[in-house]
């Protein structure tokens, strides 16, 4: 039994709610259960140096945690002076997923920038992130549409991320923080809504985990990517 009631492939209760900061061209507030991130995308006219005269545009995220949304209160990395490891791998994560469904030679030399401020997390805050940032892209792309900024449909695909992992013996689909400390496998699968895969990150906290597993946490991630997929498609049409 799952410390949440939920079967094995069940993901937890996913809400996507748009326009929620009304400054940014792109917003959402992503739900998987209690973990919650706030998403904000802002079209800026500037690009990286190294793009400047290529005729395309860049796609980018930053990632961060509000003290309070763990436990107990974790520092700001502003005050630190620096931001951790973690945080700029789950960013630059974030960031190759949503290029991988985009054409950036369509941004013209624009540059998206996803912002994911994680409010409360209870595992797969990178996951949460990757879904809700594709939605908001999805609408700073449409604000650059109607404003003539973008040379064609720059958006290809959609993408989505779910977590999954072994819990004692048992592949589950979507884990919670309970079920994440306890996991010895854990792995991240970042997908497109039409199945391919973007990215696989998997990792034995314990035993070594087998093939037979890896593809039952492979099939796992599919149904649920679907699942997000469906969700996302429901609310870009609210």
């Amino acid at each position: 039994m799952r410390p949440s009631g939920r079967e094995p492939n069940q993901m937890r209760a996913v809400t996507i709610k748009r326009h929620v900061a009304q400054k940014a061209e792109g917003s959402c507030l992503v739900s998987f259960g209690n973990t919650k991130v706030l998403v904000t995308a802002s079209v800026e006219t500037s690009i990286p140096g190294w793009l400047r005269g290529k005729g395309q545009g860049w796609v980018t995220a930053e990632y961060g945690m509000l003290p309070r949304a763990t436990g107990t209160r974790t520092r700001r990395e502003a005050t630190a002076g620096k931001q951790s490891g973690r945080t700029q791998e789950i960013q630059r994560l974030i960031g190759r997923s949503l290029r991988a469904v985009v054409d950036l030679t369509l941004l013209g030399e624009n540059q998206v920038v996803l912002d994911c401020d994680v409010l409360e997390a209870d595992g797969g805050t990178r996951t949460a992130s990757i879904t809700g940032a594709y939605v908001a892209l999805a609408d700073a792309i449409k604000w650059m549409d109607e404003r003539k900024l973008t040379k064609g449909a720059a958006l290809k695909d959609s993408v989505g991320a779910v977590s999954c992992g072994i819990y004692r013996g048992t592949p589950l689909l979507d884990l919670d923080y309970l079920e994440d400390v306890e996991a010895h496998t854990d792995a991240n699968f970042v997908m497109t809504g039409s199945g391919q895969f973007v990215e696989i990150q998997g990792t034995a906290e314990g035993a070594p985990f087998s093939r037979a597993e890896l593809e039952s946490l492979m099939a796992l991630a599919e149904k649920g990517i679907g699942e997000l997929t469906q969700i996302q498609q429901a609310a870009l049409q609210s």
